[in-house]
């Protein structure tokens, strides 16, 4: 899902920088209020796991393969906005340091994957919370839907923004990313649910997919 250069119109580009910008901003100052001592390594473990997870591919159908993004899982972990931070540094070493994604392009794909990845898995993590009962089969489900909707809305956001630059036809490039990362929505998902149960296991407090309180 990682846009190279060359791909964006000038316009789409330059405005999906400043809505990234502008995010990154606003973001920054809420996680800065609401991070405590033990989230600022959380943070940093947190990113080096989603970096690493993000090499492995997985294969899906006509030789096509898919990777983590980890949206819903950094949501889950550390909240929407530490974990689009979280996100938006994994993106930034990958496209100066491994070229996985163009410079130019960096704007939209922090757009995509750090902020409509991560807040469309919380919201859908937001209205989770709110069954009256979340036994921990719940909230894997759960998990399980929110990394899911994660990585086809944010194959959705490119699609529009390779359609609105005539890099490809509309129903072309709408049916093939929306097909294929269905596919890896599932991969996306499962690996969160597992994290997850892991977690849940060893580690609950650092899952805030919790039951709601009245």
């Amino acid at each position: 899902m990682h846009i190279p250069d060359g791909f964006l119109g000038v316009p789409v580009a330059a405005s999906a920088w400043a809505a990234s910008a502008g995010g990154i901003g606003y973001v920054s100052r809420r996680a800065k209020r609401e991070l405590g001592e033990m989230q600022v390594p959380l943070m940093g473990v947190m990113g080096a796991f989603i970096f690493a997870a993000q090499m492995l591919n997985f294969p899906i159908a006509a030789g096509t393969s898919g990777h983590l993004l980890g949206g819903a899982l950094a949501a889950i972990v550390l909240g929407p906005w530490a974990g689009s931070l979280v996100i938006t540094a994994v993106l930034v070493v990958q496209a100066l340091v491994f070229q996985d994604g163009g410079i130019l392009a960096l704007g939209a794909n922090i757009l995509n994957m750090a902020f409509v990845g991560v807040f469309t898995a919380h919201v859908i993590l937001r209205l989770g919370s709110r069954l009256a009962d979340l036994s921990k089969g719940a909230r894997l489900a759960v998990a399980f839907l929110a990394a899911w909707a994660s990585v086809v809305m944010a194959a959705m956001a490119c699609s529009v923004e390779l359609g609105l630059s005539g890099a490809a036809d509309w129903g072309v490039v709408v049916t093939a990313m929306g097909s294929a990362h269905a596919l890896i929505g599932i991969g996306e998902g499962l690996v969160t649910a597992a994290v997850i149960a892991f977690l849940l296991g060893v580690r609950p407090d650092l899952v805030r997919l919790q039951p709601a309180r009245a």
